[in-house]
């Protein structure tokens, strides 16, 4: 038995474009289902402002309050209710579900995005921008500038739809492409990747003394919080969490207070997840005044409480680290060059935080930062993988990168554009 297939997602539209959409999951559950629809939402360009789901570990109930990040964006709502269907378990054949080992979904084959265009400022956030649309993922990108003005963006993706393999749809983003950048498209084309690709898996070297900056780097206060709640610094100076295994006779609770941020509920489920930790039941209170109050029933995978002291401790480290500092910004020198370096943890099945190229870049251009080159690559330290992006800077009259504080402004925008703040 189960529920109509058009059931498992429910969306109702806001009224207004600052009232909240609601969407209603109702599904069987299955581990870090909470986290995939968390990064589906974002991908939509769509911020959660309130949630609340529970699961009895076979059956889960979610509803989220989403609103659009920018008030001009026009949300797909039957194309996202469609992606979040798609990452449900199937609940018509629900009691045949629960008897199967569960498959790995094999992950859609990656293609190779080839594409010449006149040097511009903003283009390359441009041709991000239209790929998101497309609801093409980004796995690895390289942007390579000639002598004469040109640029060559090799762009190696994933389609969300898996339509890559047919012409239709390969002609479909090239089209959209070059229409938008018109006179300074020159060509483009989409394939399966040859030997370039194989070159870019696996982990890169960052230089020693780099990976020692961007991975011990300390976020200091004033960078940890929007500006606006400067005042409240001395109320609030790191997320607060308290355990208590008397409110619950099967669960530990974790009662949060953290500033907001748009990834919030992402980076709790994904650390959750990545934990082993299960979430029976939690709450997600609306922000106030910047900052949000999160109720947590959890427990371990074994089914029981968190009870060990230690244990304890390195959860809640880990999860306020995740909460106040996602990301990693800095600003190297590279030779004679100036990178831009943002790096945030892979989840352990692989998969990279949602927008983080196209927040960068959307940065960059706000500031008028021109990209001379950028890549993506992967790096591992002891306790974690971690996806990174290297932007090699143009210098600037407006941004004289050998200037400190224009340094400190690209990563102040950088940083708080990828918070949402």
């Amino acid at each position: 038995m189960g529920i109509p297939c058009d059931d498992v997602v429910v969306i109702k539209e806001g009224k207004t474009p600052s009232e909240p959409s609601v969407v209603t999951v109702n599904c069987p559950d299955k581990a870090g289902l909470g986290c995939d629809l968390c990064r589906i939402i974002l991908q939509f360009g769509l911020c959660i402002t309130k949630g609340d789901f529970s699961t009895d570990g076979r059956w889960c109930y979610i509803v989220l309050w989403v609103v659009p990040h920018h008030s001009s964006l026009k949300v797909d709502w039957d194309r996202l209710k469609d992606r979040l269907s798609s990452a449900c378990p199937p609940s018509c054949f629900f009691s045949f579900y629960l008897n199967q080992v569960s498959n790995v979904p094999t992950p859609p084959p990656v293609y190779l995005l080839k594409f010449w265009c006149h040097d511009q400022r903003g283009s390359l956030h441009d041709v991000t921008k239209i790929l998101c649309e497309l609801e093409i993922l980004i796995q690895r990108v390289k942007v390579m500038p000639t002598p004469d003005g040109r640029v060559l963006d090799l762009f190696f993706i994933t389609d969300c739809l898996d339509l890559l393999h047919t012409k239709q749809r390969r002609d479909n983003i090239c089209e959209h492409l070059m229409a938008a950048l018109g006179e300074y498209c020159i060509t483009c084309e989409l394939k399966l990747p040859g030997p370039e690709y194989e070159s870019l898996q696996g982990n890169s070297s960052l230089p020693p003394a780099i990976a020692e900056e961007l991975f011990s780097y300390q976020l200091k206060d004033e960078e940890a919080y929007p500006k606006a709640l400067s005042s409240n610094m001395g109320a609030v100076k790191k997320a607060s969490i308290t355990v208590d295994n008397s409110l619950s006779p099967v669960h530990t609770v974790l009662q949060i207070q953290c500033v907001d941020q748009k990834c919030l509920f992402y980076d709790i489920l994904r650390t959750s997840k990545d934990c082993n930790i299960q979430i029976a039941y939690g709450r997600f209170s609306s922000t106030k005044k910047g900052f949000r109050n999160l109720d947590l029933f959890i427990q371990q995978t074994d089914g029981k409480k968190i009870g060990d002291p230690e244990s304890q401790v390195a959860l809640c480290s880990r999860l306020k680290e995740e909460m106040v500092h996602p990301l990693r910004v800095i600003i190297a020198n590279r030779g004679p060059d100036i990178e831009l370096l943002v790096a945030n943890p892979v989840e352990l099945c692989g998969k990279g935080r949602p927008l983080v190229f196209y927040d960068v870049t959307l940065a960059l251009k706000i500031l008028r930062v021109s990209i001379f080159a950028a890549e993506i690559v992967r790096h591992s330290t002891l306790d974690c993988q971690w996806e990174v992006y290297r932007f090699l800077l143009d210098d600037s009259r407006e941004f004289p990168l050998a200037s400190k504080q224009a340094r400190g402004k690209i990563v102040e925008k950088v940083r708080r554009t990828l918070m949402g703040w």
